[in-house]
């Protein structure tokens, strides 16, 4: 009699019922009858789907209605509350249970209460890694389970064990000082334009800037207050006296009233109506590189520290928590490595 195997996978992205066995022309047969038995060739087993009839033929578990989609959603929803509570931003939420959601629905055969760390071991290859999804989403994910095993299941994962992705050490995107002008003096729209000043005179993220009520613009101490931005933190940040000038002139044409720069709806501007006005003005200013708003607060920090301004008041600027951050900024000014003579120029 042929010794077989059946065990559950995902495999090319359906839910399946692989079956190991030594070659047997009659089991393969009995297979082939069963209806969309298929051959892979990557796994050399034949793999049907996974449903009720067939776990019961191979003797594998059956679903465990404590994971069901509803239980999913279930969960989920606790966790939505939890992060609502304690204040997190509307993109953390978002994220942590989308990132969660992919997580239990990979298990969904499996109870909660059964999840261990070898398992997160197992979604990062089996799911992330062989899906050639980002370091970034593979720190994401581990986080947001993290968390949710320590707040929601009221237990601690085994965190050490899991690998986490080397992070990737990028330099920031900057401009330069001739490339910035191009593209602030593109938009003919003098609200477009202003916004763009703002961002990066004043080396804003794109959430503050959209957040940003008529008020917390001080003209008399020449500052912007941002309020609550990254980490729940006020902060103050030098306001340009050319800057400010447009926004009188911005305010008289335009009248805002509860947001600096209000949508058709009145509510904030949208995050990708501006990303489009500075893709239009980047394509006016014939500038071939791939901007995005947060490479305007680069080339501030940037320009900055060119002209010289302390790192500390750069850091207290940005609003970064860790000095780190903002040394990234010292490998890419060109202010001190301009001044290296290559040897070429001697021969």
């Amino acid at each position: 009699m042929t010794k077989w195997k059946a065990q559950l996978v995902t495999h090319k992205g359906e839910e399946r019922i692989v079956v190991y066995f030594e070659k047997d022309d009659t089991l393969t047969a009995r297979l082939r009858s069963l209806g969309d038995a298929r051959w892979s060739q990557q796994m050399k087993a034949w793999h049907l789907p996974d449903t009720i009839e067939n776990r019961k033929r191979f003797k594998l578990p059956l679903p465990d209605e404590s994971n069901s989609s509803s239980a999913i959603d279930e969960q989920l929803e606790k966790y939505r509350q939890w992060l609502s509570i304690k204040r997190y931003s509307d993109n953390t939420i978002k994220t942590y249970t989308e990132t969660l959601k992919s997580f239990l629905t990979f298990f969904k055969n499996k109870p909660i209460q059964d999840i261990r760390h070898e398992d997160v071991i197992r979604y990062n290859y089996d799911f992330i890694i062989k899906n050639k999804l980002s370091a970034s989403y593979q720190n994401q994910v581990i986080n947001s389970i993290k968390l949710y095993f320590s707040t929601i299941e009221n237990r601690q994962l085994e965190v050490n064990l899991i690998e986490r992705p080397i992070r990737e050490k990028k330099l920031p995107n900057v401009l330069s000082k001739e490339e910035i002008k191009l593209i602030l003096d593109a938009p003919s729209n003098l609200k477009h334009k202003a916004m763009l000043v703002l961002i990066y005179s004043c080396g804003l993220r794109r959430s503050e800037l959209l957040h940003l009520k008529p008020a917390d613009i001080d003209s008399k101490r020449g500052v912007i207050i941002i309020r609550q931005a990254k980490g729940k933190k006020d902060r103050i940040v030098p306001l340009s006296v050319k800057a400010l000038e447009m926004l009188r002139e911005y305010y008289k044409a335009f009248r805002p009233v509860t947001w600096l720069f209000e949508g058709q709806t009145k509510g904030p501007y949208d995050e990708r109506s501006l990303s489009n006005v500075l893709a239009q003005a980047v394509a006016k200013a014939k500038i071939k590189k791939p901007v995005t708003l947060h490479w305007l607060r680069h080339s501030y920090a940037t320009h900055l520290l060119e002209n010289g301004t302390d790192l500390r008041y750069i850091q207290e600027i940005l609003g970064h928590n860790s000095s780190k951050t903002t040394e990234l900024y010292t490998h890419v000014s060109t202010k001190s490595i301009r001044n290296v003579k290559s040897p070429f120029d001697e021969l």
